[in-house]
């Protein structure tokens, strides 16, 4: 039996960051992870400056990808602005490597299936012991499903899925282009080039509107595609997207429950406005490691539901948060 003080299921950026802090701090942790780390993660892959603050990242020593937008290039329902907003982009593949190493926590692969609460703390598949469990492992965290599924249901109404692709690609267009509302799409596209030759583009929405409206994301998707030949930015030869799921934030109340703590994309802490997951993941993991570390209540109510709300021109931001049936919450 491996033991630990406590134990992160999920290396993504909410289950290092909250490694990081507390190993920093001296309490020994570890993070099983079913994936080896580097390993492909379907992303937008954009940060904000508040989240390298948070993670006291000087740019200068990050030896990846790392591309600055000076600002957004935004559509809504064919109103064209850019929005003044400094944002950064990375690599998944290359980020969450990187600062799961820089961690220091001690990693196995291993995919948590059965997990049991004892009298003085937790049990993973009769090989890992703790006294502090934290659920990193996203949508579908088996540290939700095992204690905080009833606890803290997911709305369905909630649920974004998505099609995405991010590849080699010698863009010629490095600017940053969202486009949201688009043909009755209860959500938004993006194009978000890399440094040195890599682009990720892709579509989300709510699934119980496309339900409704009987249009699948692929359909959207083809629509995207298109779009994207016509502008100019991508050839259609390159398209092979896949799909996965998330929760945006909405009544996340309950994610602490007798030692267990769920963060990240497991607790669904997606931002509201453009579905942005790496904010939220961060300052979970820190919130759920000062926890621990000072043996106080764990909340996310101080972390915001919205990326970039006060970067919109008001009439804009109305238009995506209060048309009727065409918002994300």
């Amino acid at each position: 039996m491996i033991k630990a003080e406590v134990i992160i299921v999920g290396g993504g950026p909410a289950g290092s960051t909250c490694a990081w802090q507390l190993n920093r701090s001296g309490i020994d942790s570890i993070v099983l992870d079913k994936k080896r780390f580097p390993r492909t993660k379907l992303c937008a892959g954009w940060i904000t400056p508040k989240v390298l603050q948070q993670l006291e990242i000087d740019i200068s020593d990050y030896p990846h990808r790392f591309l600055t937008f000076p600002g957004l290039h935004i559509t809504v329902k064919g109103f064209r602005f850019k929005a003044p907003t400094k944002q950064h982009s990375i690599r998944r593949y290359e980020f969450d490597h990187w600062l799961l190493q820089r961690s220091k926590a001690k990693v196995y692969k291993h995919e948590a299936k059965i997990i049991k609460q004892t009298t003085v703390g937790y049990i993973i598949d009769d090989k890992f012991s703790c006294k502090y469990l934290v659920g990193a492992g996203g949508t579908n965290c088996p540290v939700y499903k095992t204690f905080f599924k009833e606890l803290n249901p997911r709305a369905k109404k909630n649920l974004i899925v998505t099609r995405e692709q991010e590849f080699d690609y010698d863009f010629i267009d490095d600017r940053c282009y969202l486009w949201f509302l688009e043909n009755e799409l209860t959500g938004y596209s993006w194009y978000v080039p890399k440094q040195n030759g890599y682009l990720n583009i892709g579509i989300g929405g709510k699934e119980t509107d496309l339900k409704e409206k009987n249009k699948s994301i692929k359909w959207h998707w083809e629509l995207f595609a298109k779009k994207l030949e016509d502008l100019g930015l991508v050839k259609n030869d390159f398209f092979n997207p896949k799909g996965y799921s998330y929760y945006l934030r909405n009544g996340v109340t309950k994610v602490e429950h007798a030692n267990a703590f769920i963060v990240g994309d497991a607790a669904g802490l997606a931002t509201v406005d453009i579905g942005e997951g790496i904010g939220p993941a961060v300052e979970s993991g820190l919130l759920a490691a000062e926890a621990i570390m000072y043996h106080k209540p764990y909340s996310v109510d101080s972390i915001s539901k919205y990326s970039i709300k006060y970067r919109f021109p008001t009439k804009v931001l109305e238009l995506i948060l209060k048309i009727k049936n065409k918002r994300f919450s």
